[in-house]
């Protein structure tokens, strides 16, 4: 065997043990990277999912809409103590996240556990402007009824806990939307009827389950598949 055969087969060999070494760890890497984006979005999801605290929070008896376990395709006030700030903004995201995480239960959501509330502004004119994650329209159970108890659900919760907000625009990562889940018309605001003025100290009256009607814009062409032939 030549001198130079001899060189090349140690050096294949040599490469073939470093490449047995290096592997592992090569492959380790590439699943780390294959997980940033799954970690880096469950990460986002879990700050967002936290309670939002300021320097001006006081627990109150805030009310929150969800849905009622004895009227069907109704909304509930059920009383829950809450720290609240006294800020406008950071209180309606503190009001979201709570409709979002502290349902009594399953059975009486009105937005998917998955969602997130990426951002919350009000405008001069008393438009309340909500921006969510895909996962409000991708969670959301689809159909006219639980579309429009999710929005009835966030209009009355806040109307009920904060003053100055007349109407609530919703949008999914920061982008108007046709529908929320194929029914419900994104493209127009929603009315919020504003509680007493006691609410701003979380005493607005305990009211019964409110029947939702359908004041909200439906997408004309989901209406018209979904109507009787």
């Amino acid at each position: 065997m030549s001198k130079g055969l001899k060189t090349t087969i140690l050096i294949l060999t040599a490469m073939v043990a470093i490449g047995l070494l290096i592997l592992p760890g090569l492959r380790q890497a590439v699943e780390r990277l294959r997980s940033v984006p799954r970690t880096d979005e469950q990460a986002r999801r879990d700050v967002m999912q936290e309670p939002i605290s300021t320097p001006t929070d006081v627990e109150v008896k805030a009310q929150l809409y969800w849905l009622s376990t004895s009227a069907p395709a109704s909304l509930e006030a059920i009383t829950i103590p809450l720290p609240l700030s006294a800020d406008p903004v950071e209180r309606s995201k503190q009001l979201i996240n709570a409709l979002i995480t502290r349902a009594p239960g399953p059975e009486r959501r009105t937005l998917p556990p998955e969602a997130s509330l990426l951002a919350f502004y009000i405008q001069p004119d008393g438009t309340a402007i909500a921006d969510f994650s895909d996962e409000i329209t991708s969670a959301m159970p689809s159909g006219i009824m639980s579309e429009q108890l999710a929005v009835q659900s966030m209009a009355q919760t806040l109307g009920a806990n904060v003053n100055g907000i007349r109407q609530l625009k919703i949008l999914i990562h920061g982008q108007e939307a046709e529908t929320l889940a194929g029914h419900l018309d994104l493209h127009g605001l929603f009315p919020v009827a504003s509680a007493a003025a006691g609410a701003t100290n979380g005493a607005a009256p305990a009211q019964a389950a409110q029947q939702v009607k359908p004041t909200v814009p439906v997408n004309p062409a989901s209406a018209q598949a979904n109507q009787p032939h």
